[in-house]
């Protein structure tokens, strides 16, 4: 049932933008080192800029110093290709040691994410002059900046925390791949707001899955991206030439910092599921593939396992699959033979409890044997994919009077998966950190009708909780978690109190803990997974 939410990639995600250059003079004058800002995108709370220079002279260039001043509310969050300080908001670049010198016509392209809407800098200079120009020397200034950015914090050391016990309930969260993007959420937000020592596990979202392999989904984000000091887990910022960037990286360093943590590699998703067909064909080469690719040297230390999110398996998602009832059984113990015993195999699964449904459309039991857990997805049952409603809340823990479809809440998919053997332990209960919502509604009971999705931030529809628990709070519970009416918009999203009472159900339940999509909904502080924790202990 993840619908738009998890399929939505960071390109669909954001409002497109056209592409424009934005100099900041004219690059214009023979016998001159010139800087123009491009804006590459543009996604309103966040931007990525290029930054190209020029020679205009007739002699090479040894080095070059870029010095400029960015407008309130947009700041440099990381680059790469440059060494860039900063204080306050003026910024300096100069040229990497490996880029070597500029010759007479050439040029050089660097770059940085920001932070807010695209601002063109102002105050700036090249080598001591107009970047728009002018009578430039072949030498920068005599004053030469630090190489790598001092850190806005001091350097981070392992906190003193009481880790989670790794033999109690699991807590298990999604770290979506595109969140670095724009939404700006990064691996050292999970160790700012305190969600690292709440975690057992983290489910790093996504890789692809294409021609029956196991494949990279964003090669940028996951070992390319360089981190500057301010934006790094540990407050040391990524060099040139080291061989692991990115996400990967990041998440090496937060698991020195939480050393109870495990790294789990999610593979599929909404967008993604469709290469399990052929995976399905031929499992045992798909498991050597998955296998080679997690356990890549550059970053084998980073992960402690795999995770399988097919939607759907012998079933309908955004593609339909007729690999039959034993197909992801059969992917199961092959990646299962591959990776071993040590390793981590988990499967986020549909959670449709209805008569008939998706849970019956596969032997999710025989493969439960081969697997450490299986996370039903227990959200987005309901919500503005049916525009004119009637409107529900997504993720019911339990039936109420007049639920739209039997069969769609928690409850019925947690019985249903234990009566067909798999043991409760093996069962984590599934909490989205967002809400769902229409628009056009005029009742505020659950039942109304509707003209369409309420306004989010990235996609009609869908809002994180960190907004909605400001924007619109929540005014009623049904089924075992809230909804809430603002003028004509309903939402329906779990709250620390509704988190709560699912949480007491697992324990009674004898689950074996929870997981959450995703990390970046939940607010600076960690509400939502301080409650997951505190409701399982």
């Amino acid at each position: 049932m993840k619908r738009s939410l998890r399929r939505a990639l960071w390109v669909g995600a954001v409002v497109a933008v056209t592409v424009a250059t934005v100099p900041v003079a004219a690059a214009s004058g023979a016998g001159s080192v010139t800087a123009t800002f491009t804006r590459a995108q543009d996604w309103g709370t966040g931007h990525e800029t290029k930054v190209t220079v020029t020679n205009g002279s007739t002699a090479s260039v040894a080095t070059w110093r870029i010095e400029f001043e960015l407008p309130a509310g947009t700041t440099i969050s990381s680059s790469w290709d440059a060494d860039v300080t900063a204080s306050g908001s003026r910024y300096v670049a100069v040229k990497k040691s490996w880029a070597g010198a500029l010759a007479p016509g050439a040029s050089f392209s660097w770059g940085y994410n920001g932070t807010g809407a695209y601002r063109a800098p102002v105050s700036c200079t090249v080598n001591g002059v107009s970047c728009g120009g002018g009578t430039t020397p072949t030498t920068p200034p005599t004053t030469t900046p630090p190489t790598t950015a001092p850190p806005t914090t001091p350097p981070t050391t392992p906190p003193p925390t009481t880790p989670p016990d790794p033999g109690g309930k699991k807590v298990v969260g999604y770290f979506a791949q595109w969140g670095v993007y724009g939404r700006n959420y990064h691996v050292k937000n999970i160790h700012t707001s305190g969600s690292a020592a709440k975690l057992t596990h983290i489910l790093y979202a996504f890789g692809n899955t294409t021609g029956g392999r196991c494949t990279i989904g964003d090669s940028y984000a996951d070992y390319e991206k360089a981190y500057t000091a301010a934006d790094s887990v540990d407050g040391v910022a990524d060099t040139w030439d080291q061989p692991l960037r990115g996400s990967f990286n990041q998440l090496r360093k937060l698991k020195k910092m939480y050393p109870h943590l495990k790294v789990i590699w999610s593979f599929g998703g909404w967008t993604w599921s469709g290469g399990f067909t052929q995976a399905a064909q031929n499992p045992t080469a798909f498991a050597n593939s998955c296998y080679s690719l997690v356990e890549d040297p550059r970053w084998a230390d980073v992960f402690d396992g795999i995770d399988i999110d097919w939607e759907y398996p012998n079933a309908c998602g955004l593609t339909c699959d007729a690999s039959g009832p034993n197909a992801f059984k059969n992917v199961a113990s092959a990646l299962r033979t591959r990776f071993g015993s040590s390793a981590l195999v988990t499967a986020a699964i549909t959670a449709d409890g209805s008569n008939g449904g998706k849970i019956d459309a596969t032997d999710y039991a025989g493969a439960a044997s081969h697997l450490n857990w299986i996370m039903p997805m227990t959200y987005d049952y309901f919500g503005a994919f049916a525009p004119q409603g009637p409107t529900a809340p997504h993720s019911p823990l339990t039936s109420y009077t007049g639920i739209p479809q039997q069969g769609f809440w928690s409850d019925a998919a947690i019985q249903k998966l234990k009566s067909k053997g798999i043991p409760a332990n093996k069962l984590l209960l599934g909490i989205g950190f967002y809400g769902r919502g229409w628009t056009g509604v005029t009742q505020s009971t659950p039942g109304g009708t509707a003209t369409g999705p309420a306004p989010g931030t990235y996609e009609q529809g869908i809002e994180d909780y960190k907004v909605l628990k400001n924007t619109c709070p929540a005014t009623g519970t049904v089924g075992g978690t809230a909804y809430a009416k603002c003028g004509s918009n309903w939402w329906s999203y779990d709250t620390p109190s509704t988190i709560g009472g699912k949480m007491t159900y697992a324990k009674n339940q004898s689950l074996g803990g929870a997981f959450f999509w995703e990390l970046s909904g939940d607010t600076s502080n960690g509400e939502l997974i301080t409650a997951i924790r505190s409701g399982l202990t």
